[in-house]
């Protein structure tokens, strides 16, 4: 009977209702899955798709299984890098169910997945709710969902809309790299070559990544700004760092590291192959460098070196870390200004980097925007935040 009457309120978490009640909830049902009941309070919990529990800043990770070690890895110990982070599950006495209690930001998305017996690493059976990360097409990863967050509606299609046109997997001998490069084009909904009407421009690395409907998912969150009118039409680039004939192979570490030779490759041979086959801005005002982590560090690189090229900055989870010589490189106030838009999670995402960034560009002649958010290194933190930096950089007025 206790179970029955808890059970209602405690499902009512997700929504934020009877929240004078939700700790006290949340501690007598993880006390009851201690007790005789344990099974049934699982299963209930299950049935309902309240695993993993969560209430407030509050977090119960579940599993059901037999093992004799079960822990939890993620953005929140940084894929196991965190020592400090104490991650072993505890088995309830009496059955196979195993339960680690943790708290985080009542509005964080975090990744994780399940590491049962030291080395079988699964999703959790029990959490529907999933979100691919990784670079170079990625995999799934369960999704811990805090009551606070909520997904981004954006990056879900508006039925029956006009939508852009992707040119997908243009090749190209690019005689600078002396290789083979792919890219693909978004051409808004109203695009029509006409000579007379040219289109502002977003060049974006780990453009296969951001094209992926599980990964950026980005022409999506575009037919949806365009259609609602929050940004002007615009075109878009997504770079494949992938070898065309090797897609396995991707040449992302050597390309987006400060790499001058592919800075000349952007500037000198796709910017000029672009721009004589659409009808395209020339403007450095209406033209933008995108990307995440590597790909951040690449646009700040980008838009420092080449200001007369790339006016906008798109900047996700940089990793600065991996060539600290951008902050020097970046600490001139005399180059014309960038427009800047910069976001980091706060939960191993090389936060500090970002701050430390954000503080030269105080000192600069940019104009910048800078967000932090409760997440992790994962594209569920990067997709959700491409249409406030979209709508920055062409917000209609």
């Amino acid at each position: 009977m206790i179970t029955r009457l808890l059970l209602p309120c405690l499902f009512a978490f997700s929504a934020l209702v009877c929240r004078a009640q939700d700790y006290s909830s949340f501690t007598k049902t993880t006390q009851l899955l201690l007790g005789a009941d344990a099974e049934r309070i699982f299963n209930a919990l299950a049935s309902a798709s309240k695993i993993p529990l969560v209430a407030e800043d509050s977090v119960a990770f579940l599993y059901k299984g037999d093992a004799t070690s079960v822990i939890w890895v993620g953005d929140f110990n940084d894929w196991g890098g965190d020592r400090n982070f104490k991650n072993n599950g505890k088995k309830i006495p009496g059955t196979n169910i195993w339960m680690l209690k943790a708290a985080f930001p009542a509005d964080a998305r975090l990744d994780y997945k399940i590491v049962v017996d030291g080395s079988n690493w699964l999703l959790d059976p029990s959490n529907t709710n999933q979100q691919w990360s990784g670079v170079g097409g990625g995999s799934p990863n369960s999704e811990l969902r805090m009551p606070r967050w909520q997904p981004d509606p954006i990056t879900e299609p508006i039925p029956a809309i006009f939508h852009g046109r992707l040119v997908k997997d243009i090749l190209m001998d690019s005689k600078v790299l002396g290789y083979q490069v792919t890219y693909s084009v978004y051409l808004p909904p109203n695009y029509r070559p006409s000579g007379t009407e040219v289109f502002p421009i977003i060049y974006v690395t780990d453009g296969y990544e951001y094209l992926h409907e599980e990964l950026g998912n980005m022409t999506t969150i575009l037919d949806n700004l365009i259609h609602l009118q929050k940004i002007k039409p615009v075109m878009a680039v997504f770079i494949d760092q992938r070898e065309p004939i090797n897609r396995s192979n991707n040449r992302r570490m050597q390309e987006l590291a400060m790499n001058e030779t592919y800075l000349n490759f952007v500037t000198s041979e796709l910017i000029p192959k672009v721009e004589g086959e659409y009808d395209v801005s020339s403007d450095p005002h209406d033209r933008a460098i995108i990307g995440a982590s590597l790909g951040g560090l690449t646009a700040a690189f980008f838009a420092f070196s080449k200001p007369e090229i790339f006016g906008m900055a798109g900047i996700q989870s940089p990793a600065f870390w991996f060539r600290p010589e951008i902050f020097t490189f970046c600490e001139s106030p005399e180059k014309p200004p960038v427009k800047i838009y910069m976001t980091v999670g706060t939960v191993h995402d090389r936060m500090e980097g970002a701050r430390k960034m954000k503080s030269i560009l105080e000192k600069n002649t940019c104009t910048y925007q800078y967000q932090e958010v409760h997440q992790g290194h994962s594209w569920g933190n990067w997709r959700d935040l491409i249409d406030d930096m979209l709508i920055y950089f062409f917000g209609v007025n």
